[in-house]
């Protein structure tokens, strides 16, 4: 497919994505709303607003169970103007600003006017999720994503309600259908002579391509403790692994199903992602930069056929996970034919401050591997229009243990994350090598917002954006920052020592599209010497949901 065409196809994608992304809201409830009192000396309130079907149900100082509450915002005290007549169709907008105080408030609605609800229907929502309150107790039948391993791309706010059109809900099944592509355009910047000895000529791999092209759903299985079911195609996939192959043809990433076991625990059975590594286990789309690290990529597996045990405790400030994997369906073989893992991770928030602003995560992983079919590690340069940069090439191991140290540490819209990989490789013709690799990641969102974290997989999601471009405001801009260090040199091995410096801008334009730019400096030691290269990629992301 040429590029126009791509381009042509993007275009189109992303102005149908702007044009179903407005939609009605079932129930919605507005927190945090500051009501102002009247000419008779009547005080400020600080209430909630609920509205059902199009009509305002309930105006409340009390706190309000939202588990069932199709969108909640927090107004962030906002100030309320318009008709709040209850049992009547809601009209009403919100301020950033008290008029009383900043007339100009009133003059400027364009700007100052945060949320517009008009008979029932959102015209204007630039406010971000209201997040559960901290001592709310787990619903027993709980509405949300319940699965360890979220889906391969970001469900809209909206994912319960029926209305869209690409929703489906019946008593017995309920199904969201939901779709990314990814059109990236590469350009090699420089490259020293040695460095072309390493990897050939760089330039052969600038121009443009699609990243990936991946559909699928979600739903659920409406049991009395609904089973989740996860079911996603794809055509160039966006995770790569170890294990994976360069591959333009059509295949299935994802088939999943997730059970509800032992109080908050889950039991997920099918193709899905091993359950190790916070970069791992995140949608690549909604990482700040647009690969994974070195290490990752080289060391760690994109999806495998397996069982989970995943779960939380001390009121969610652990979580655990636990399966048994083995890739012979992939293999068309037998599971006595192909290698077994064992694969663990837990983590913990050994801090969080009492408003959500600041969070420290802690984690660690293991994965053992009887490495029946051997091993080999290897990637290219966290760019996907790249030669393999680094290569064990094949080697006849006995077993592998590899373990995942990492930490992360949220401040507002402020991120830094990091991780540290071990892995000993049991194969004595080539002296038992341990290979090791490392990330350190910083982000910032220079527009404010802050990603959320989910306590049940121990990941941050992606950045709510507030203010998104198909709503009159400017999106949101994350700013990161990456060192990356992978090393395939031990013992016989020659696999190579690779230093990446990354540099990235992201511009979400709204939770369903975003235009990102990655520059890397690479540094590869190897038995011809030390290289370099440096790169410059562009990268559109698209999602109907």
């Amino acid at each position: 497919m040429s590029l126009r065409i791509a381009g042509l196809l993007g275009l189109s994608f992303l102005l149908f994505t702007f044009a179903v992304f407005a939609e009605p809201s079932e129930s919605l409830l507005v927190k945090n709303v500051l009501l102002a009192g009247s000419d008779d000396g009547a005080e400020d309130q600080v209430v909630s607003l609920l509205v059902e079907n199009g009509l305002l149900d309930m105006v409340t100082v009390d706190s309000f169970p939202d588990e069932k509450i199709d969108l909640v915002v927090d107004a962030q005290q906002g100030v309320v103007l318009g008709k709040l007549n209850v049992g009547e169709p809601a009209s009403f907008m919100i301020l950033d600003e008290d008029p009383r105080v900043n007339f100009e408030a009133l003059l400027d609605t364009q700007t100052h006017a945060v949320f517009v609800l008009k008979e029932g229907v959102i015209v204007r929502n630039r406010l971000l999720p209201a997040p559960l309150e901290p001592d709310k107790p787990v619903s027993e039948n709980p509405q949300e994503w319940f699965a360890y391993s979220t889906p391969p791309m970001a469900l809209s706010t909206f994912y319960k309600n029926a209305g869209k059109w690409n929703r489906f809900r019946s008593k017995y099944v309920n199904a969201t259908f939901l779709a990314a592509l990814a059109l990236d355009r590469m350009a090699w910047l420089d490259q020293d002579g040695t460095s072309e000895g390493q990897s050939g000529d760089l330039s052969t791999y600038d121009g443009g391509e699609i990243r990936a092209l991946r559909f699928g759903m979600v739903g659920s299985l409406n049991f009395e403790n609904p089973w989740i079911f996860t079911f996603f195609a794809a055509t160039t996939a966006f995770d790569k692994g170890f294990d994976s192959t360069t591959d333009d043809g059509f295949g299935v990433f994802d088939v999943r199903l997730d059970i509800p076991f032992y109080q908050d625990s889950t039991l997920s059975i099918g193709k899905q992602k091993e359950p190790i590594s916070m970069e791992r286990l995140s949608a690549m789309i909604n990482l700040p930069m647009q690969e994974r690290s070195a290490v990752s990529d080289a060391m760690m597996a994109s999806r495998n056929v397996g069982i989970v045990l995943s779960g939380t405790g001390f009121d969610r400030r652990t979580s655990w996970a636990g399966g048994v994997f083995n890739p012979w369906l992939d293999a068309g073989t037998s599971i006595g034919d192909t290698s077994t893992q064992l694969i663990g991770r837990g983590t913990v928030i050994p801090q969080e401050s009492t408003n959500k602003k600041s969070l420290f995560h802690l984690g660690a992983g293991l994965r053992y591997s009887n490495a029946k079919s051997g091993v080999r590690y290897s990637t290219e340069p966290e760019f996907n229009q790249a030669p393999l940069f680094v290569d064990t090439g094949m080697l006849a191991a006995e077993s592998t243990m590899l373990y995942d140290l990492e930490a992360a540490w949220r401040w507002g819209p402020f991120l830094l994350n990091g991780e540290y990989v071990i892995n000993r490789v049991d194969a004595p013709a080539d002296g038992d090598p341990t290979f090791t690799g490392y990330h350190v990641t910083a982000n910032y969102v220079l527009t404010g917002e802050m990603r959320p974290y989910n306590k049940r997989s121990g990941l941050f999601r992606p950045v709510p954006v507030s203010k998104p471009v198909n709503d009159g405001g400017w999106g949101a801009w994350e700013l990161s920052a990456r060192y990356s260090n992978l090393d395939l040199d031990e013992g016989t091995v020659n696999g190579g020592d690779l230093d990446i410096y990354s540099l990235g801008l992201k511009w979400w334009l709204s939770t369903s599209a975003s235009v990102d730019l990655n520059y890397r400096h690479i540094v590869l030691e190897d038995v011809a010497g030390t290289g370099h290269s440096d790169g410059l990629m562009t990268r559109i992301v698209l999602i109907l949901e």
